[in-house]
């Protein structure tokens, strides 16, 4: 996972799972979500402060930012849609193929990035949507979103 606004050398791997080993090693796929540029919604959990804080500045996202992620062979370019969103742990619903808060209204492609609230605490959630914006072949080179 690419996101430049949070810097120029930001990238993470994104691993299956979100069990504590997994999240140690980087951010992690939750089970139960799309695959990545599939119909519904892929969603993906980080730390905020600890293994490398992959999550630390998800606050600074805004609308319009890009989350670019690759699976070797496609380049998928998502677009943040609103403010980062606080919930409760509780509040799984964050994740589903159309989350309801969201402000999506019907299927689509979707990315959920979720993180703990406050930053060195776990009462909240800090989430972030995104929807699938574009899609390139790795053959054809990055995509615009990581140059500049």
């Amino acid at each position: 996972m690419y996101i430049p606004r949070l810097g120029s050398g930001w990238a993470k791997p994104v691993l299956q799972g979100t069990g504590t080993e997994v999240l140690k090693k980087g951010l992690g796929h939750y089970d139960r979500t799309a695959p990545l540029g599939g119909t519904g919604n892929f969603a993906v959990a980080g730390h905020r402060r600890t293994y490398g804080d992959p999550f630390k500045d998800l606050p600074e996202l805004r609308p319009g930012d890009a989350v670019v992620l690759t699976d070797g062979t496609t380049w998928y370019t998502y677009r943040v849609t609103r403010e980062p969103y606080r919930t409760r742990p509780e509040d799984i619903g964050v994740i589903d193929p159309v989350p309801a808060a969201s402000g999506f209204r019907g299927p689509g492609r979707y990315l959920t990035l979720t993180t703990c609230e406050p930053e060195w605490g776990h009462s909240h959630r800090l989430i972030v949507w995104a929807r699938l914006d574009a899609t390139r072949p790795v053959a054809d080179g990055r995509p615009g979103a990581l140059s500049g």
